[in-house]
């Protein structure tokens, strides 16, 4: 198992290795892991990220994107208000400008030499973060993402795994065994599996009340998934027990946009907090994973090292 940390070329990242590589060995070698896999804000920097360092690379994502892939520009208005907000949210006016993004990274995953890239399967509007009230349903989802990621995957490399992370928005939830195995087999690729998130997992149950009782409802949803848990290739593990803010939060009518709020509103729900529950261990043990991803959101390499640490730990 090649055990690893999520890390992003963001500058707060890159200030937390001294924008070195050097600094990045010493990280490494601090939380004893192998490597990273890298999140590509910016352009690739080999001289700061070395390929060496480099064994997967989540890609680049739209939360909301479903009605810019297919075109409906009525439904992009009354979300985004106009169409310099389409603009600037997505960068470009079509579809193929999401194609050129996601070929970008993966052209830089190529050139790292990954071994494997990450694609989220969600998709929701910015009103439903609140409401919970959902338009499209996984089953769209789904079939979106396998017409998009099969346009492009004469530019990922035979050898080269695609790892589809599930998410507690509409998509790949795990929650629905049949659209696991509707998009796996249905990607035109030789090579691939699913990234299970244990946190976004513990997010499609507000029920949950500790870390044990969030590894149960783990091992139960993959207990129902069969012979497509052997799809999991690959862990992002953390722990989310946000039930209580969910219950709380939920709305009949979302608030005015404001970005900033709903990123803070995500982020409450999505905690990204390491286990300390020996019990996560049993994850492990039923998965066997070929990587584990220690994931989390923190602000400094002090928080980084600690949570590391002690998630490390609960697993020993």
């Amino acid at each position: 198992m090649v055990e690893l940390i999520n890390f992003a070329n963001y500058y707060t990242n890159r200030d937390m290795i001294d924008n070195s590589s050097a600094g990045l060995k010493s990280l490494l070698a601090q939380l004893d892991v192998d490597g990273i896999e890298a999140l590509f804000c910016d352009p690739w920097d080999a001289a700061v990220f070395p390929a060496s360092s480099i064994h997967g690379v989540h890609l680049n994502f739209w939360p909301t994107w479903l009605d810019f892939w297919h075109g409906n520009q009525q439904a992009l208005e009354r979300q985004f208000g106009s169409k310099e907000n389409i603009l600037a949210y997505f960068g470009g006016t079509e579809p193929e400008h999401m194609l050129a993004c996601y070929r970008r990274d993966i052209s830089q995953a190529k050139a790292a030499a990954a071994k494997y890239i990450v694609f989220h399967v969600s998709h929701n509007e910015l009103d439903e973060i609140y409401t919970w009230r959902f338009r499209a349903d996984s089953l769209a989802v789904v079939d979106a993402t396998i017409e998009m990621v099969n346009s492009i995957v004469g530019d990922i490399p035979p050898d080269m795994t695609i790892l589809f992370e599930n998410l507690w928005w509409p998509g790949l939830t795990l929650l629905e065994p049949r659209l696991v195995d509707r998009l796996l087999s249905r990607i035109r690729h030789p090579k691939v599996g699913i990234m299970l998130d244990t946190g976004h997992l513990m997010n499609t149950n507000p029920e949950l009340q500790d870390e044990r009782q969030g590894v149960e409802y783990i091992l139960s949803v993959l207990g129902k998934l069969g012979t497509l848990s052997n799809s999991i290739q690959g862990i992002h593990l953390h722990q989310s027990l946000s039930g209580a803010y969910v219950k709380q939060s939920r709305c009949q009518t979302a608030p005015p946009v404001d970005l900033a709020a709903s990123m803070a509103h995500i982020m409450q729900i999505d905690q990204h907090r390491p286990f300390s529950d020996s019990a996560a261990k049993q994850i492990l043990e039923l998965v066997e994973p070929e990587y584990l991803v220690h994931e989390f959101i923190v602000a400094s390499r002090e928080e980084l090292v600690v949570n590391t640490n002690l998630q490390r730990k609960a697993l020993r």
